[in-house]
């Protein structure tokens, strides 16, 4: 292992477990859904990053949904939502979730919201519930706390003091149609705010880590992008703007803005949808802090939706044997007919189907029991409306 490999594990180590991470999550569950083709007879695995698409999915009506992390932090900003759910009237709970602050936080936490926390989440909410607190400005945001949230109040802090084009970026959020974003956005806009300080940022490990990417996922980007990540950030955010309507992109809007809108904002904050998972929805959704072995093998039961996110690409660079024992436990695990769904920041990903897997008496390739639906998954990247990831898949898995 090189100096630089071992400094580029520890950091991120150093970030990752000691830190929330994902304040929103950053997959767009439109995609997802209808990738998943979710019935009532579905049980679901997704690894929980920030819980919205959780929620989402637990709004589609599966029999369950179990959301699973490592990070402790990731599965307490899941619980707090549901005990938010449970316990605030639908204003309050926007005000916390959909804009980021609310007043008195720590009153209704005491109140309401603690009591129906696990001990862990319990532990960090009694030190973090401040996140949630206006300030004396009254701007600022739990959307600005957390890593990722601390690179959205730098990003803004560039865009207001640096690159000075908060009035475009305000131009183009309310742009009405596509054609109008594009002609802000090349008029201007984007020699304004792609300045060698962002793209130096950018092409860092140590900012990256920041948002929940190691060095291995970079890796994988590099090896397929010849222009490196900050030119395929520069490609990316190219087409959020000017080839994808901004008008419900509240995956962009929540980092420029510090807040959703009501009418931008994932479905968990729209008031019919919260209604729907505070009257009896939300109770299929249970969080569990292990990895996805760890899950499979300790539950008995079968899963027939596997949402993966991003996170095989943090194991194919250096753990490879963890990254075949969780297969090893999805083969295992999976009910007839599952479906596994997945992301990468590579353009192409080929560390999975050479992994070797034990099915029966027999040992096989997990390519072999792969079927992939690469043109469905292709089409709906097209639309990702976050837009960051270079390949999306979806595959079902034959156990029988």
């Amino acid at each position: 292992m090189s100096l630089q490999h071992w400094f580029d594990r520890r950091w991120f180590g150093l970030i990752h477990d000691h830190n929330l991470i994902y304040n929103t999550c950053w997959e767009d569950p439109r995609i997802d859904r209808a990738a998943l083709a979710l019935t009532p007879d579905d049980t679901v695995l997704v690894i929980t990053s920030a819980g919205c698409n959780a929620l989402d999915y637990a709004l589609a009506g599966p029999r369950h949904v179990y959301a699973v992390d490592v990070n402790p932090r990731q599965n307490a900003l899941l619980e707090l939502k549901l005990a938010a759910i449970r316990a605030l009237d639908y204003d309050t709970f926007y005000e916390m979730f959909g804009r980021g602050r609310l007043r008195g936080s720590r009153t209704t936490y005491q109140a309401l919201l603690r009591p129906q926390l696990s001990s862990a989440a319990r532990e960090f909410w009694d030190r973090r519930i401040n996140f949630f607190a206006p300030g004396l400005s009254g701007q600022t945001s739990f959307y600005f706390h957390g890593t990722t949230g601390l690179v959205a109040r730098l990003l803004n802090l560039y865009i207001n003091r640096v690159a000075r084009v908060r009035d475009q970026i305000e131009s183009l959020l309310a742009a009405p149609t596509v054609a109008e974003q594009q002609r802000i956005y090349e008029n201007g806009l984007h020699d304004l705010f792609w300045g060698r300080t962002l793209r130096w940022f950018l092409g860092r490990d140590t900012s990256l880590s920041l948002l929940g990417v190691p060095a291995p996922q970079r890796l994988q980007l590099e090896r397929h992008y010849a222009g490196g990540v900050a030119a395929f950030v520069e490609e990316c955010v190219r087409a959020v703007f000017t080839a994808l309507p901004l008008v419900d992109n509240y995956f962009w809007r929540v980092y420029l803005c510090g807040e959703y809108t009501r009418t931008c904002c994932p479905q968990y904050l729209i008031k019919e949808d919260f209604e729907r998972l505070r009257d009896g929805l939300a109770d299929r959704i249970t969080t569990h802090t292990c990895s996805v072995e760890q899950f499979l093998t300790g539950h008995d039961v079968r899963i027939s939706r596997f949402v993966l996110l991003d996170h095989m690409d943090w194991l194919s660079a250096g753990d490879t044997a963890a990254l075949q024992a969780e297969w090893q436990a999805m083969v295992d695990g999976a009910a007839p007919g599952a479906r596994v769904i997945w992301r990468s920041a590579g353009l192409h990903v080929d560390y999975v189907d050479p992994l070797n897997v034990r099915l029966g008496r027999e040992t096989c390739r997990v390519g072999d029991l792969l079927t992939y639906h690469r043109e469905r998954a292709a089409a709906l990247h097209r639309q990702d409306r976050v837009h960051t990831y270079g390949s999306f898949y979806i595959a079902d898995l034959a156990v029988a």
